[in-house]
């Protein structure tokens, strides 16, 4: 405690479960986060105080914000979670409460601008190469072998990518910023029946943002941060695999 009290900051919180936890009608705890408390977070992955998807009242966070006296709040997140601190700015300054909010983007697809490389990417990157590997090692153990990996990465091929480059394993790489055709003397399929013609087996890794273009169903569904939920290509490959080979 004494290592930041010296600075001003009398106690620092870690509010669980995203916005949810600033929203009293859930009921979650508020923890403090003394040097004890975060000592090993190094060695965990995700988050030790959880997440929650879909929009939160601003004006019942900010009167929590202004009950545990916060003026300082940091927030790390995507997309959703940094709009909804612009509501939180916007209605604090409604009121007058004075606080300083710090947006830190965060995210495992690394589709920041300006950034070489967002926190969160290696981890997402390591966990990648080693499903790729076992995909990779089943393919290789029956004739005529496919083995397929979906990686997340929303509108980017990142992920896919440097799996793909760390493993040195797939013969198809596929990303959304890349458009591709199954069918035809150029398409992904008839290019799939000679890589097993030549080498016997196959790995295709496939961005869950690839080949969108490639389904008729024109709705879009959204998550609950509004989020467009893509239609599983993991799924439409299998299919169209399946019924040539």
């Amino acid at each position: 405690m004494q290592a930041y009290s010296r600075y001003g900051v009398q106690k620092i919180y870690g509010i669980r479960c995203g916005y949810e936890g600033l929203n009293k009608d859930y009921g979650h705890p508020v923890s403090e986060l003394t040097p004890d408390a975060v000592r090993n977070i190094h060695t965990l992955g995700g988050s030790i105080l959880g997440t929650s998807r879909g929009p939160q009242d601003p004006v019942k966070i900010v009167e929590r914000l202004c009950e545990l006296n916060i003026n300082v709040l940091f927030i790390i997140g995507g997309d959703g979670t940094l709009r909804g601190a612009d509501r939180i700015a916007s209605e604090s300054k409604r009121r007058n409460h004075a606080i300083a909010i710090v947006g830190i983007p965060k995210t495992i697809d690394n589709d920041i601008l300006f950034t070489d490389k967002s926190f969160g990417y290696e981890t997402a990157c390591a966990a990648a190469v080693q499903a790729t590997r076992v995909a990779h090692t089943e393919a290789g153990t029956v004739r005529n072998g496919i083995g397929m990996v979906k990686l997340m990465g929303r509108h980017s091929g990142f992920i896919a990518c440097s799996a793909a480059l760390a493993t040195n394993e797939a013969d198809f790489v596929l990303i959304p910023e890349v458009s591709f055709s199954l069918e035809g003397e150029n398409g992904l399929l008839e290019a799939l029946h000679r890589c097993i013609l030549q080498k016997g087996n196959a790995l295709i890794v496939v961005a869950e943002g690839a080949g969108q273009e490639l389904f008729n169903d024109s709705i879009k569904d959204t998550d609950p941060s509004g989020n467009i939920l893509f239609k599983d290509i993991g799924l439409l490959l299998k299919r169209h695999i399946e019924k040539i080979f």
